[in-house]
């Protein structure tokens, strides 16, 4: 089968578009579905590069986000059925990511547990179905489950155009927040604004601090009317500091990542002087992919699709996002289509 093959780490430019993949085959309590559609994430960049304390086994086939149909069932396996179309949640039963430690979804076909098959409705496409586990995932149990959020709240959203972010902005949005999205560009923020968003800079040509004291008002110790109510801030790094300079009294920094960086400065005078919550949240459960699927399928939410693409275009596709160049999930469609 064709797939998107990674052998060695390195650069994206390991990644290397193979013909003659060995194509899964269903062992038991497994199946195997054709993908319909797969997405991309900044995960599938640490793959590549490799990350401390984790073994890649090699070759392997990135893509943790998999929807499609199934279209071959293993023994012992009940109530799923060939031609169901469903999507992956990207956890295994040993808590192993699709993508990488088994092969994910960069793939003409895949293999996967029973246990991590969602059905999915005739209403949700492959596209919208493979958009949502791991960014949408992330952001819903953030933003909704750690119940951070609510009507009124002014909200702050780093890193707005990734798919997490995105995301983060959609669901702060229907919960009645004012949405404020920290992006790159102009052309990033004017997306952002059809998307939902109230407000948006550009954090190339200000800082987020200055931003906020000019627009939102500096926060004071004397008064929760000033600053935002929550951040969102899951690039940590330099962002880190501005955004403790920027959360109100009695605020929330919600925290699910660092793409910029782990170990940023650090003031804890901001903390207890502020009184803030920082507020961790890690990855998504299956029911947060579950949430989302009924989101999409009842129409009250679609997700941001940067574009579809093929598999010989995936490599390409993850440079870009590597370097920032994308609104919303980039879709890969093995088959040319992701209906």
């Amino acid at each position: 089968m064709k797939a998107v093959v990674l052998r060695n780490h390195g650069t994206v430019e390991n990644l290397t578009v193979e013909g003659d993949y060995p194509r899964p085959e269903a062992t038991t309590g497994k199946v195997v579905l054709k993908v319909g559609a797969t997405s991309l994430n900044y995960h599938d960049i640490f793959t590549v590069r490799g990350m401390p304390g984790i073994t890649i086994p090699m070759p392997v086939v990135p893509g943790l986000d998999i929807a499609g149909e199934i279209v071959e069932v293993g023994e012992g396996v009940e109530d799923i059925h060939v031609g169901d179309r469903v999507l992956v949640n990207p956890l295994d039963s040993k808590f192993n990511l699709m993508g990488e430690v088994q092969d994910g979804g960069l793939a003409e076909y895949a293999l996967a547990e029973a246990g991590q098959i969602i059905p999915l409705p005739d209403t949700v496409s492959f596209a919208e179905a493979a958009a949502m586990p791991v960014a949408y995932g992330t952001a819903h149990r953030m933003v909704v489950g750690k119940n951070a959020v609510k009507a009124g709240d002014k909200v702050l959203v780093l890193g707005a155009s990734g798919g997490v972010g995105t995301a983060a902005v959609l669901l702060a949005k229907q919960l009645g927040a004012y949405v404020v999205a920290a992006v790159g560009s102009k052309e990033k923020g004017e997306r952002l604004l059809s998307i939902g968003a109230d407000d948006y800079f550009n954090y190339r040509e200000i800082g987020i601090d200055k931003w906020t004291r000019e627009n939102v008002g500096k926060p004071s110790r004397n008064s929760t009317d000033t600053g935002f109510d929550v951040v969102i801030n899951n690039t940590g790094g330099d962002t880190w500091h501005p955004t403790l300079k920027s959360t109100k009294l009695g605020g929330t920094i919600l925290v699910a990542g660092a793409t910029a960086g782990f170990a940023p400065a650090e003031d804890l005078r901001y903390i207890w002087s502020f009184e803030l919550k920082v507020q961790g949240s890690n990855g998504f459960g299956r029911e947060d992919i579950e949430a989302l699927v009924d989101l999409v399928d009842r129409h009250d939410f679609h997700p941001v699709i940067d574009s579809v693409l093929s598999l010989e275009e995936a490599p390409a596709a993850l440079e870009r996002l590597e370097n920032r160049g994308v609104t919303g999930k980039v879709i890969v469609a093995p088959w040319g289509e992701a209906e």
